[in-house]
């Protein structure tokens, strides 16, 4: 996989550069994490640059961009800190539906979703189950109108702003995906910040009935949907870190460039240039997981794919909580106010590792896949 960047993805990453320069500041980000929704016209300037369609198959109106093109977008928003949902509707939601089988909801949803007309998400984590993908209290009964959803789904990532739900549940002894419009009768939503900025929900379904024509899929299909959404929404994570890192360790050179201490610039203490040193190591560490997971998503091999991609996981959520803490440490006391932005990039790179996974999930996953 050639990671080097075409003309094409170049005039990409200098669109999106600008766009992150004017309206994702620090001012714009914050306000817009204290407003609690979704900003329609944020999501739109990311919708009209193609992030929105960039995973979508030509066919439903995307680009059917490769997942080299995805690590160069989500690397520039990383950078930006974008907490809209780029990564859990336009990466993991997408890229589950494109590979399923189901025409009726692709045609619908994918569609919707490269026009920016949908936002969507995917609830699958339970109360006590930590990221196991196998739902146990979510239930799926058939009835005379379709299907049934009684239980509840937490953590979802981006949900109050979504137009419709993939829903994990068992149905007949078996796991199933459904896709479950917002605005069903019996779901309720509660929503909250999570500590990085972003947002996220408990969602609880009450006799929530859906059609027939809307069960994605059902049994080991339904898992390996589930597994390789995971696995594009961990790589596009990394990605984002990767963006993240290299960001934050730009604006702590040049606060050490122009902060003096003795009469002299903090960078010129041999000390100091030597943990600016290390954080340079560990981002480029990072980014080169990144490719790793990159190229992991090549696989046929389910197992090799998601080693690979545990593997920079691991990797990377090192990397970034090293590189935040850094910063921070080298920004002193003014790198925990919120006068700086440097914490808010400390705060969304320790998240990382808590995010699809933590380590110590990523290391098991790792050793239960074999060598």
């Amino acid at each position: 996989m050639d990671f080097a960047y075409s003309e094409e993805q170049r005039m990409l990453t200098d669109s999106l550069r600008r766009l992150m320069s004017d309206r994702w500041t620090y001012a714009e980000r914050r306000a817009r994490q204290q407003a609690g929704v979704l900003d329609q016209g944020a999501w739109s300037n990311l919708v009209e640059l193609g992030v929105a369609g960039l995973l979508v198959p030509e066919e439903y109106g995307g680009f059917g961009e490769t997942p080299a093109t995805m690590l160069a977008v989500q690397r520039e928003l990383g950078r930006g800190l974008v907490s809209e949902p780029a990564i859990s509707s336009a990466v993991m939601a997408v890229t589950l539906l494109s590979h399923c089988g189901n025409n009726v909801v692709k045609q619908r949803w994918l569609t919707a979703h490269a026009e920016g007309e949908a936002v969507l998400a995917i609830a699958w984590q339970e109360e006590g189950e930590r990221y196991s993908l196998r739902p146990l209290g979510m239930r799926a009964t058939l009835v005379t109108q379709g299907f049934s959803l009684e239980g509840r789904k937490v953590l979802v990532w981006h949900c109050a702003g979504a137009q419709a739900l993939i829903v994990s549940a068992v149905l007949d002894g078996e796991m199933a995906l459904f896709l479950v419009p917002a605005g069903s009768k019996g779901l309720t939503v509660a929503d909250y910040p999570t500590f990085d900025g972003s947002r996220a929900s408990t969602v609880t379904f009450e006799r929530v009935v859906v059609g027939l024509d809307q069960l994605i899929a059902k049994g080991p299909q339904a898992h390996a949907l589930l597994t390789l959404a995971l696995d594009f929404g961990i790589t596009a994570l990394c990605a984002h870190a990767s963006g993240a890192m290299e960001y934050l360790t730009e604006i702590t050179i040049q606060y050490l460039k122009t902060r003096k201490q003795f009469g002299q610039p903090l960078a010129a203490f041999q000390v100091l240039q030597h943990r600016l040193g290390d954080m340079l190591t560990q981002q480029e560490m990072g980014l080169s997981m990144t490719y790793v997971a990159t190229m992991g998503l090549a696989e046929t091999d389910a197992a090799k794919r998601s080693r690979l991609v545990s593997m920079a996981k691991v990797e990377v959520a090192a990397a970034a909580r090293f590189v935040g803490e850094s910063a921070v440490q080298l920004h002193g006391g003014m790198g925990v106010t919120d006068e700086l932005e440097v914490g808010d990039y400390f705060k969304r790179l320790t998240y990382t590792d808590l995010l699809l996974g933590d380590t110590n999930f990523h290391l098991q996953r790792m050793q239960d896949l074999g060598n």
